[in-house]
């Protein structure tokens, strides 16, 4: 009488499990009649397959399911007969929770989160950052670059140099201040040739500390930029109309800034002190 593997339904000539086919450890005798329709929907239907069995690599643990020697993934020559069960397939089916995939982004969500609080706190000004927290200086004609070949914003520092040379209590360069008369210069000039008028800032929209709002405002300039060959004569020029003026010259300020713009080769210029 015929024998077939209880798992996989293999027809073997003698009842000598395991299976030569699935590596199963049980066989039943086939009394199903072959090329019957009941054999071939359902070689196994009703009966209890019981455990099945796989051969186990005693190096590595891989599992074969024949008795076929050496392992496929070591060469390892001993394969050990073991019950199958599904641990691993559960283990990789284990999906896991927020905590475990957020995880690794926590020290960059911390320095993220610090940072919001510390400019939420005001202990760090936006500032600080290129491109954030001053506002950019409005479109206007001219240039405040250069002008006539003369490098203007060189100009703006002889300028200082020049009045500091002259004064009896030193006063600082202020980026902020000079970033603040560069606004208020821009502003006036496309209000004086486009009609065109710009938002109003504060001087703490530069980061500049000041008590109050700096004193600023225009120095009026009778000369063209054309007159000029050099920034070292246009600086000693703008030193001489600009130092008359105890704003610019007298005591009670810490810091100064201006800004130099051109158009046409006329020349305006703003002034901020605090």
């Amino acid at each position: 009488m015929k024998w077939r593997c209880a798992w996989c339904g293999k027809p073997h000539a003698e009842n000598d499990p395991p299976c030569d086919e699935c590596g199963h450890n049980a066989f039943e005798k086939a009394v199903v009649r072959e090329g019957s329709d009941e054999a071939r929907e359902s070689p196994t239907e009703g009966i209890d397959t019981g455990p099945t069995y796989v051969w186990t690599c005693t190096d590595c643990g891989r599992e074969h399911v024949k008795h076929n020697p050496p392992c496929s993934r070591c060469g390892n020559p001993t394969l050990e007969k073991t019950e199958q069960t599904y641990d691993a397939v559960e283990s990789d089916l284990d999906v896991p929770g927020w905590l475990g995939v957020a995880k690794p982004y926590l020290p960059v969500v911390a320095v993220v989160v610090l940072i919001a609080a510390l400019f939420a706190t005001g202990i760090v000004s936006p500032s600080m950052l290129p491109g954030i927290g001053q506002p950019s200086p409005p479109d206007a004609p001219g240039s405040g670059g250069e002008a006539a070949g003369i490098d203007l914003e060189a100009t703006e520092e002889l300028v200082h140099e020049r009045l500091e040379a002259d004064r009896e209590y030193a006063r600082a360069y202020d980026d902020g201040l000079a970033a603040y008369a560069e606004y208020h210069n821009r502003a006036f000039v496309a209000h004086e040739y486009e009609g065109r008028k710009v938002d109003p800032v504060d001087s703490s929209d530069f980061d500049v500390d000041c008590r109050g709002e700096p004193t600023a405002g225009r120095v009026p300039v009778r000369f063209s930029v054309t007159e000029y060959d050099d920034a070292e004569s246009l600086a000693a020029d703008l030193a001489v109309v600009m130092a008359p003026s105890d704003q610019v010259t007298g005591s009670g300020y810490d810091g100064e800034g201006l800004d130099i713009h051109v158009v046409d080769g006329s020349i305006y210029v703003f002034y901020a002190a605090c």
